[in-house]
């Protein structure tokens, strides 16, 4: 495992403290949740184009299968 060392506001990292007491959690962890989410958002939004393409073309997808 890595570590890697960010410069944040003061104001920032009292937020994150406060958000992180609140959830039961580290500030480690809260930032790792919040990276998870960023890395699979794109995969999310991918994902539900497909979906929606896939919906709005299946009569024509019957139609030439």
């Amino acid at each position: 495992m890595n570590t890697i060392t960010i410069k944040i506001p003061d104001e920032r990292l009292l937020k994150l403290q406060e958000t992180a007491n609140h959830l039961g959690v580290s500030i480690e962890e809260l930032v790792l949740m919040g990276i998870e989410e960023v890395l699979n958002k794109p995969n999310v939004s991918f994902k539900g184009a497909m979906n929606y393409v896939l919906q709005k073309n299946t009569e024509l997808y019957k139609r030439l299968a």
